[in-house]
């Protein structure tokens, strides 16, 4: 495709300003070093805006955009199933997680199972989660933006996979989550315009120039089947959307776990000045899911009709994108860069933590609190310099191997959520028992996570026509019930339990009850219309 002259102007003048402004609002006052709270949780201080905005920068990244986009263009729009049943699944994490972690003043994931459980589990899952982030998340995300890169400007994919790390790495590493998520305002109205104006353009070119709604009647006219929203067996993408056990199974399974206990998400909740200040985030990130949607699956659909035949399918949001004019193609590939960065940069910001704060801090044996002032500086200095190298590290890992991880990928959205899925039954088990059930005990959570890995293998290898949806159902029922039966036979011994609920509170402000019936109903009402 190339971009214009002016295009690059754009794209160059955007590159600038948004490293720039995350320099400049990340920097702290009066020559006062940084330290872990700071770099790690922006000094517990972001406001309902930036948490908001945050949590879909770090969400939409090049992964849901083509990733995305490419479903849509093969199974048409019950792929937003993921967007809208996110929307309702934020509510429950706001109104009922949240409270307990920040009351606990929570940190990481392994830091709550640490104090929930005991030691070996924040190990086992720090461990894990680090996997996960660099070897799946972190390739997924760089590997799709190369490509994307690649299709539009034609850049070497090599080159733009190398790019778009570096630019990340360099973009959070001096101003740790504040960089991050105090820009991402910014990056997600960028975001969100871009994905509408290449919807309504490529919609209107599908209606023949007469507008969005008659390409949308176009649409529904030469392929009916991909609006359909529960789709039915024998349909192409059921097994990766099996019916009605997206609404009722294991599709909560997976969000609970993304949503609810995801180190790189929930971090932002983390990081608020208060609780109502992290459910206004919460909030406002739900409605903002409802929009998704139009911004990264409608790109495929209309691919349907204008390109059709295209392989891989992750080529749709890039092919679409020719529609645009010179100028507003900068735009919008400027904005699609912003999500490539934005969420890579929250991954590698969260990479830092887990490895700094749950893995090495705790083998190192530096203490929470030092004596004195200078020996804290000291410690908090050098755990920064730690996150800031583990930083780098992860992202030169992850640029190494996402070619031969990704590389020969249909669906790169598709193959995040099965491989995640192997470990998210095990995730929400051990979470949603050590929230709510004081008797679950570290050995019952150790059963939970490895048998979860275990048996999600066998299913696989054993029942390979098995929706893999339906396989993390069937799978959190077996490691719920294991997990139970260990934690009644081995109960934690005196003390493990270290998280409180004493003052916890899960009532909630007027306007947070108003805007969750809102976005409730919207999302029955959708579903509704589709059925």
């Amino acid at each position: 495709m190339g971009l214009s002259t002016i295009d690059l102007v754009v794209v160059i003048v955007y590159a600038i300003f948004i490293f720039g402004l995350a320099q400049f609002v990340s920097r702290e006052k009066g020559g006062k070093e940084k330290d872990t709270s700071d770099y790690f949780l922006a000094s517990k201080s972001l406001p309902w805006w930036a948490i908001g905005a945050s949590l879909i920068a770090a969400n939409i990244s090049a992964e849901q955009i083509v990733g995305m986009s490419g479903s849509g263009y093969v199974m048409g729009l019950a792929i937003a199933s993921y967007e809208w049943m996110a929307a309702i699944t934020l509510l429950i994490v706001g109104k009922f997680f949240l409270p307990i972690f920040l009351k606990n003043e929570i940190y990481t994931m392994p830091q709550f199972l640490e104090q929930r459980y005991g030691p070996n589990i924040r190990t086992l899952m720090a461990i894990f989660w680090l996997a996960l982030y660099i070897f799946v998340n972190l390739t997924a995300i760089l590997w799709l933006g190369s490509i994307a890169v690649n299709k539009v400007a034609g850049v070497d994919q090599m080159v733009a996979l190398f790019g778009l790390g570096l630019f990340a790495l360099l973009y959070q590493l001096y101003g740790g989550l504040k960089a991050v998520a105090l820009t991402d305002i910014v990056q997600v109205t960028l975001l969100v315009f871009g994905g509408l104006t290449i919807s309504a353009l490529t919609l209107n070119e599908v209606g023949g120039g007469q507008g969005v709604l008659a390409g949308f009647g176009v649409l529904l006219d030469r392929a009916p089947e991909k609006f359909n929203m529960i789709l039915e067996p024998g349909e192409v993408g059921y097994q990766e959307l099996p019916g009605i056990a997206v609404l009722v199974g294991g599709m909560w399974i997976a969000n609970l776990s993304y949503w609810g206990f995801n180190q790189y998400i929930i971090q932002r909740a983390l990081a608020a000045k208060n609780l109502a200040e992290a459910q206004k985030g919460i909030v406002f990130a739900a409605g903002l899911k409802l929009l998704m949607p139009l911004v990264v699956v409608v790109p495929g659909l209309a691919a349907v009709i204008l390109a059709p035949g295209l392989n891989p399918a992750d080529e749709a949001y890039p092919t679409m994108m020719r529609y645009l004019p010179s100028g507003l193609l900068g735009l919008v590939f400027a904005a699609l860069m912003a999500a490539v960065v934005a969420s890579t940069a929250s991954k590698i910001n969260s990479i830092a933590t887990i490895f700094t704060l749950d893995l090495y801090a705790k083998f190192r044996d530096i203490p929470t609190v030092a004596e004195d002032g200078a020996a804290r500086t000291g410690r908090e200095k050098h755990l920064v310099l730690i996150g800031r190298s583990s930083a780098a590290v992860a992202t030169v890992i992850a640029l190494f191997t996402a070619r031969p991880l990704l590389g020969g990928s249909d669906q790169a959205f598709q193959f995040i959520q099965e491989f995640s899925g192997f470990f998210t039954p095990g995730i929400t088990v051990i979470f949603l028992l050590g929230l709510f059930w004081k008797r679950a005990s570290e050995w019952g959570a150790i059963a939970a996570a490895v048998g979860s890995v275990v048996l999600s293998y066998l299913f696989k290898v054993g029942m390979p026509d098995m929706p893999f949806i339906n396989r993390m159902g069937l799978v959190f029922i077996i490691a719920l019930v294991l997990a139970v039966v260990l934690s009644l036979v081995k109960p934690g011994a005196a003390g493990s339990d270290r998280i409180t609920a004493e003052g916890v509170s899960f009532r909630t402000t007027p306007s947070f009850n108003v805007a969750a019936f809102a976005i409730v109903g919207v999302v029955i009402a959708l579903y509704a219309s589709m059925w």
